[in-house]
């Protein structure tokens, strides 16, 4: 399957791959100023922005066709769903992952008894129905979901308005949101042995800070990052402190 892929700078492999309904041009001003030391691809997900749809989104099926695409050993940074993949990637291909850096995401994305770090089934079942009737609406709403209660919301949102649909409009949103009621990674956490940098807004109702401490405590290899102040996409809200933290991360594993 062939993705789009953006790639741009020199030196270590840097692999981007960007959260549900969104596309790798979300990460652009982080990679640019990454790319003065790395080499940083900028993925769409099968079914997001250029890259062509799936009828299933498995994650373990996705994990494969990405680590296809990037033979060679490369750092792994993952958002939201995007993260969700990198977790399966490392555990399936450890020999092609240098490092991981995991974002707002989670082994699994819906809360019940036995993982309260995560949104309601309802709330994710409720961007599903709406999709088909008011496509546009729909993503919008999504985002500014991802927003909430982050300062400096609405010109964050604006500028993720802007990107929504820069590669195009998506093709296969709804499988991957499926997987997102579905997945339950939490067992893949014993077999990933790369070093990972976890990065969390501690005001995120996405991916609550719950899903990023647990994965500090049960990764072997992982320091966490919490910004008290940010919600679901810290690297967009926190620019500066994100790309600092992650740049240190990179280079102490590069």
């Amino acid at each position: 399957m062939n993705l789009f892929v953006e790639t741009l700078g020199q030196g270590p492999d840097v692999v981007m791959l960007h959260g549900w309904g969104l596309h790798g041009g979300v990460f652009s001003r982080v990679a640019e100023q990454l790319a003065a030391r790395f080499c940083v691809h900028l993925v769409d997900l099968p079914g997001h922005g250029a890259s062509p749809a799936l009828a299933r989104f498995d994650a373990d099926a996705v994990a494969d066709i990405v680590a296809a695409h990037f033979p060679l050993p490369a750092h792994v940074v993952g958002w939201s769903l995007g993260g969700l993949i990198a977790q399966h990637w490392a555990a399936r291909h450890p020999d092609r992952v240098k490092s991981l850096a995991l974002i707002a995401t989670s082994p699994r994305f819906v809360r019940d008894d036995s993982w309260p770090h995560a949104q309601a089934r309802q709330s994710i079942e409720a961007v599903a129905q709406s999709l088909d009737g008011a496509f546009e609406q729909t993503l919008e709403r999504f985002l500014a979901l991802q927003m909430m209660g982050a300062p400096a919301a609405r010109d964050t949102l604006k500028a993720l308005r802007g990107e929504l649909f820069a590669h195009g409009r998506p093709q296969g949103l709804l499988p991957a949101l499926e997987l997102l009621l579905e997945a339950d990674a939490r067992e893949l956490a014993d077999r990933i042995r790369c070093p990972a940098a976890l990065f969390y807004g501690v005001r995120d109702a996405i991916t609550p800070i719950g899903a990023g401490r647990w994965l500090a405590d049960t990764l072997g290899d992982a320091v966490l990052y919490e910004f008290p102040q940010a919600s679901h996409a810290p690297f967009l809200s926190h620019e500066p402190d994100f790309v600092r933290a992650l740049a240190e991360h990179l280079e102490t594993q590069a």
